[in-house]
């Protein structure tokens, strides 16, 4: 293939991952342009063909594994928990003796009244009690004494 058509490709790869990374918005495709990029400026400089195609691969992943965390941390910063995912940390409590093999359990939390049990079978949690919500389990709370 000719240099000049390998760059127009990859410069075209590029362009095309950019577009749907802007249409999106969801870090799909930008890891990929930075690897096009890459390819890009090998093709530029008269690199093999076969190398531009590694190089795409290598740089792309690496984009991938090694920003993405930073990356969704940085976009999703100030982001508010609405709903059910505010109840994940919050204190509740119990209101009704929790015990997982009778699937008996209730807390409140935040004012609302929710079905909840332990994170294992063998723990139960007299009424009274003070637990945290460590996640959300369907339509149940699973907590931990706190």
């Amino acid at each position: 293939m000719d240099i000049n058509l390998q760059a127009v490709t990859w410069l075209g790869v590029f362009v095309v991952m950019l577009i749907v990374e802007a249409i999106t918005l969801g870090l799909t495709t930008i890891w990929f342009a930075g690897g096009a990029l890459v390819a890009f400026g090998l093709a530029i400089a008269g690199v093999d063909t076969l190398l531009q195609i590694v190089a795409f691969c290598v740089v792309s992943v690496v984009l991938l594994i090694a920003t993405r965390p930073a990356a969704v941390r940085w976009l999703n910063r100030g982001r508010v928990k609405t709903n059910a995912e505010s109840l994940v940390g919050a204190a509740a409590v119990v209101t009704e003796a929790i015990d997982n093999l009778a699937g008996k359990g209730r807390v409140q939390v935040k004012g609302q009244s929710w079905a909840a049990c332990t994170v294992a079978d063998d723990i139960q949690i007299e009424a009274g009690k003070q637990v945290k919500v460590t996640k959300i389990s369907g339509v149940k709370l699973i907590v931990e004494e706190v």
